[in-house]
């Protein structure tokens, strides 16, 4: 019974966790693309000569800021649907514990 106690904690746990993972990653996402537009339609504004460029570096940078919004949400799906590390460690550490 202790193993179906501490194997349903950690799924809970890890429920919890990969909310806030996929939650924060999504929010970071979302506050770097506003700024990073915000800044790129000022710098168009300052001077409109250099709209190309700064649209290309603009796309650069979204790529970056979604990307660790990917990894993210990878990393959470893999931890929810995956085989979870920390119920094997749970087990071999009951197995040594209980001596069988």
């Amino acid at each position: 019974m202790e193993y179906a106690q501490l194997v349903a904690n950690i799924q809970g746990l890890t429920a919890i966790a990969v909310g806030l993972l996929i939650g924060l990653a999504s929010l970071g996402t979302a506050v770097g693309f506003g700024v990073l537009g915000g800044k790129f339609l000022e710098g168009v504004a300052r001077q409109p000569e250099l709209g190309p460029m700064l649209l290309m570096r603009m796309f650069l940078m979204a790529g970056l800021v979604d990307a660790f919004a990917a990894i993210s949400i990878a990393i959470g799906l893999l931890l929810l649907f995956g085989n979870n590390p920390l119920i094997l460690a749970v087990a071999t550490a009951l197995k040594t514990h209980t001596g069988s």
